[in-house]
């Protein structure tokens, strides 16, 4: 057998590779990130906002830093669109009264800054980052993998390798332990981004983000169900307009892009984006990406593996998207730091079997938060209201999955992870209190 390149491979520079590299260095494991952009972060989807518990129960290295956050959240504002008029919702939420100049429910962050200061505090703690270098294929021995191959022919070899490679899965389909997304389970996105003055964004959406809601008659968005809202995400000195489509909807019709141009068409002649928004935006870019928002929702990709014989897998590439609020960090984050800590195990233990693996997907099931994030239905819940075309019906669906309502499908979760935090160290409270006035302090 050829001689191991490194203890740990880890492909994808995203939100979860670097925090998987950077425990697994911090171990003493060479370890090495393959990334295929030329820089992390780069083939993110650049829309996010990462929900307060990202923070809180994630790595407490990212807590305790300083990452490159844009804006803080303190609410989110639902908006009905009828006949190209706006109308405000009675299902907004936001962080009460003089709590919300300290808490936040979320941060809006640009990815490719975040995921680069990801991959600086990898590197720092001894891991090699190795960018515009694609794996496309792995390297299998007696049904184990041992490495990968890259887009240049090299051969790299490894005791483990950890994919989080996103939606896109060649690494795992090749070594056999996945398939290919359904399509009606994953969401093409066309995202804007516009410049916007600062005081503006303060003027008109403060911290809160915008959803906009309408039946599919307005033809501003995808049909009930196969997606959801057209939604603003405020930043620094910009905004996100962000709409997608499952790829493939209940008739089985797959999506065309020129779709989503088309809802955007229509949703700019909206009176409130037409008079607010568009004379003070000036159009910076257009992203398309893809995101599996509903693999946990079908019993078939839910049940496949999340790890084979010398793999684990993370993030978007084992299916652990939020299915209702369609944000995937928080979960790449908890999934890295149990697939770092099952890596450690295995090498000190000498066993990258299968069968030592498997207690990674025992983690994954008994997380507090994940099982909860990855079966959610209340947005594709949403595709009752297409059915019966009652408008009344739509909104109390809306009222149901976003606003307080999602805040209290969370609660329970939420609660079992701070009681499990606080268990392993009482002081933790202090900690969260001094990270969001830090947060705070670093958006001012």
């Amino acid at each position: 057998m050829s001689a191991v390149d490194y203890d740990v491979i880890v492909v994808g520079a995203g939100f979860g590779g670097p925090v998987a590299a950077k425990r697994c260095a911090e171990a003493g494991l060479s370890t090495l990130i393959l990334e295929r952009a030329s820089t992390p972060g780069q083939k993110v989807i650049s829309s996010c906002t990462i929900p307060f518990y990202g923070f809180l129960f994630g790595p407490q290295w990212i807590r305790d830093g300083d990452p490159p956050i844009e804006r803080p959240i303190t609410g989110i504002r639902n908006f009905f669109v009828r006949d190209g008029k706006v109308y405000a919702t009675d299902n907004s939420f936001r962080v009460p009264g003089p709590l919300a100049n300290r808490l936040a429910i979320g941060y809006t962050v640009y990815c490719r800054p975040f995921c680069t200061w990801l991959a600086e505090r990898a590197v720092e703690a001894g891991a090699e980052l190795r960018t515009s270098v694609a794996a496309v294929d792995v390297i299998m021995e007696s049904g184990a993998v041992k490495g990968v191959v890259t887009d240049g022919g090299e051969e790299l070899r490894c005791r483990l390798l950890i994919d989080a490679e996103g939606v896109q899965n060649i690494l795992a389909r090749k070594a056999g332990i996945r398939k290919t997304y359904r399509p009606e389970a994953v969401e093409l996105c066309l995202l804007y981004d516009f410049k916007m003055a600062k005081e503006d964004i303060d003027r008109i959406c403060g911290y809160q983000i915008e959803y906009y809601w309408a039946m599919p008659e307005e033809k501003i968005i995808a049909p009930l169900g196969e997606g959801s809202a057209v939604y603003i995400f405020p930043y620094r000195e910009s905004i996100h307009m962000t709409i997608g489509r499952f790829l493939k909807g209940e008739e089985g019709v797959p999506v065309l892009a020129k779709e989503l141009d088309a809802y955007y068409r229509r949703f700019f002649q909206v009176d409130r984006w037409r008079e607010m928004y568009a004379p003070r935006t000036e159009l910076r870019a257009r992203i398309w990406d893809t995101c599996p928002i509903y693999a946990g929702l079908y019993r078939d990709m839910r049940s496949m593996p999340t790890f084979g014989d010398g793999v684990l897998l993370i993030g978007d590439a084992a299916g652990l998207e939020a299915a209702a609020i369609a944000d995937g960090v928080p979960s790449a984050w908890f999934s890295a730091e149990m697939a770092a800590e099952t890596a450690i195990e295995a090498l000190r233990a000498g066993d990258t079997g299968a069968s030592f693996l498997s207690r990674y997907q025992r983690r994954l099931e008994e997380h507090p938060l994940i099982p909860a994030l990855i079966s959610d239905t209340h947005r594709r819940d949403l595709a009752w209201a297409r059915r019966s075309g009652d408008e009344a019906e739509m909104r109390r669906r809306v009222n149901q999955g976003w606003g307080i309502r999602l805040m209290g499908h969370l609660a329970l979760p939420v609660l079992r992870a701070v009681y499990r935090e606080m268990r392993r160290d009482p002081r933790v409270l202090k900690n969260w209190l001094d990270m969001f006035n830090r947060y705070h302090r670093l958006y001012a």
